[in-house]
């Protein structure tokens, strides 16, 4: 186990595990200092009806309009909100059939741009899908069936429904750690990020992202991912949502307190080997394939009395 008290020494070893190349444009969204880093949103989509048949020559409605996402590099879920402002997509209705026009034709599907590392769970919070890879699609809302012999002609209506989307950050190096470790001021130490930094548990309650910069331009990407608890994998203490975070990092940097970690009086105190065992535990259980990223082990605070 090491104590890193050196600015470029930390910089040094995790340039050695991470490359930002891919990540760096996209970042640069995130890190508006006077705007709030948002991860999750709740919307709602309206697929298009089925349009009208008709029965008296056999014509069948058009197909209602399907509501689509398509992931997109570089875009975060502030610039979704700017082009949808009102929470609300919806798609056009099929074309009704008619004298001129036996198959009434088909509505068009609405595509929406996301962020790629999207989540989206329906109102019962159940997945829907995922959307990992820029261009992937997912049908979020499926039109209704035109009006035919089947219904009676008349057209079927398009799902609504409201949805969650959560966002997976994008980050070469995440920071995981128990609440009060040092995380922030680790980050704020060797990026460009300003982090509020406290010395209380939940300082940080949503992601920070800093930059490192090398004499070479090279730039690698950290976040500062609010402190986990025991039983984050069961989502106790929001675990999932700042769990997820994790998965598309490259490279983790567990941060520990050397003093060790108690939440409060109420909860067991934990020694700094303990929280290092927890930490691991807790990642294992919620994907198992975290296990197998690259990761650094940083003992903080070695400078307290009594370290």
């Amino acid at each position: 186990m090491f104590c890193f008290h050196k600015k470029f020494l930390i910089q040094k070893i995790v340039r050695q595990y991470s490359s930002s190349k891919n990540y760096v444009k996209p970042l640069r969204n995130y890190l508006k200092q006077n705007s709030r880093f948002l991860d999750s949103l709740r919307i709602h989509v309206k697929a298009g009806n089925g349009g009208f048949g008709f029965p008296r020559y056999g014509g069948e409605g058009g197909k209602g309009g399907d509501v689509c996402f398509v992931a997109t590099e570089g875009m975060t879920l502030k610039d979704f909100l700017k082009k949808c402002p009102q929470k609300k997509i919806r798609a056009e209705m099929g074309g009704n059939s008619h004298s001129r026009r036996i198959l009434g034709q088909s509505g068009e599907d609405k595509k929406i741009n996301v962020p790629t590392g999207i989540i989206v769970y329906n109102d019962k919070n159940l997945l829907v899908g995922e959307l990992n890879e820029p261009d992937s699609e997912l049908i979020v809302g499926k039109g209704g069936d035109g009006g035919n012999k089947t219904n009676g002609y008349y057209g079927l209506k398009g799902e609504s429904k409201s949805i969650k989307l959560e966002l997976k950050l994008i980050a070469d190096i995440g920071l995981v750690g128990f609440p009060n470790a040092g995380k922030s001021t680790l980050l704020k130490a060797i990026s460009n990020a300003k982090p509020k930094i406290a010395s209380y548990p939940f300082t940080t309650i949503r992601p920070n992202i800093g930059i490192m910069t090398y004499d070479d331009l090279q730039q690698i990407s950290m976040a500062d991912l609010p402190g986990l608890i025991e039983g984050a994998h069961c989502n106790i203490g929001m675990g999932h949502r700042f769990l997820r975070h994790v998965e598309r990092t490259k490279l983790l940097v567990v941060v520990v307190d050397i003093n060790g970690f108690q939440l409060n009086p109420k909860h067991k105190f934990r020694s700094c080997l303990d929280t290092v065992v927890l930490l691991n535990k807790e990642l294992e259980l919620y994907k198992e394939e975290l296990l197998d990223k690259p990761a650094m082990l940083v003992i903080n605070k070695m400078d307290t009395d009594g370290a």
